[in-house]
């Protein structure tokens, strides 16, 4: 059974940091996309920064390059999304997703995404 456990949410003033994790199971890590997504009340859903498991490339959403770094750690079958300069519109439910393959790991689009965790809030106050 796939599980994408997502961890390290919380509220921070406007230019802090957090950082994310997403620690998966029930599945062949390798070869896979690990993404992350967020969602605000009453917009849609943001894909936010993506990475292949297998050669750890990455790709990240406008609005965070530069700020947001994703990294993984292959021996614990984790993600990880380092957030910094967090800014009040970063606010939202994150949520960390999985799926086989590369083909769409740079689309950021979570149609594309077959497993999902149940998502971290984090909170940003100016």
């Amino acid at each position: 059974q796939v599980q994408l456990v997502e961890s390290g949410g919380g509220s921070v003033q406007a230019g802090g940091s957090l950082r994310l994790s997403c620690a998966a199971s029930g599945y062949t890590y390798s070869r896979n996309c690990m993404g992350w997504f967020r969602q605000a009340p009453g917009k849609e859903r943001e894909g936010v920064a993506a990475i292949f498991t297998d050669d750890g490339s990455t790709w990240y959403a406008d609005s965070v390059k530069g700020r947001f770094t994703i990294s993984q750690d292959n021996a614990k079958n984790t993600v990880y999304l380092q957030m910094n300069s967090l800014k009040p519109e970063d606010t939202g439910m994150y949520y960390c997703a999985a799926n086989p393959g590369r083909r769409y790991c740079s689309r950021l689009e979570g149609a594309f995404f077959g497993y999902w965790g149940q998502g971290t809030q984090v909170t940003v106050s100016s």
